[in-house]
């Protein structure tokens, strides 16, 4: 089994609505992702999935983020913009990608707020 990470990065602003503390003003954050990939089968060049092209779809899921106010998106319309529900957003938005199929699958995701702080995402 193999299993590889390709790490990204955007910077987005938000609040936790009803968070008791500091977290429920408007604040910013320069968050780092991880997204994890895990599979048996490479391909004919010894490569389970390119990093280049892992990267570029992971990049194309957080251009949607960057330089936004996540709490005005409409996927957080009705759920606080946490780093939980951000990496599971990204999740499920990477996890479409055409590179992934029946032997190569999006592990998890790992989201940082802060270099010692993040949330790890994988379906049950």
């Amino acid at each position: 089994m193999f299993e590889l990470t390709v790490k990204s990065e955007f910077e987005a602003a938000h609040r936790i609505e009803n968070y008791p503390g500091k977290c429920v003003r408007l604040h910013g954050h320069n968050w780092i992702v991880e997204a994890i990939v895990q599979g048996e089968k490479l391909n004919e060049l010894g490569i389970l999935v390119d990093f280049k092209v892992l990267k570029g779809e992971l990049n194309n899921v957080l251009d949607e983020l960057d330089h936004q106010y996540l709490n005005e998106l409409e996927i957080f319309a009705n759920q606080n913009p946490t780093a939980e529900n951000i990496a599971k957003e990204i999740f499920d938005n990477l996890a479409t990608a055409e590179i992934f199929n029946d032997t190569t699958k999006l592990k998890a995701v790992k989201v940082y707020e802060s270099p010692k702080s993040c949330v790890m995402y994988f379906p049950s």
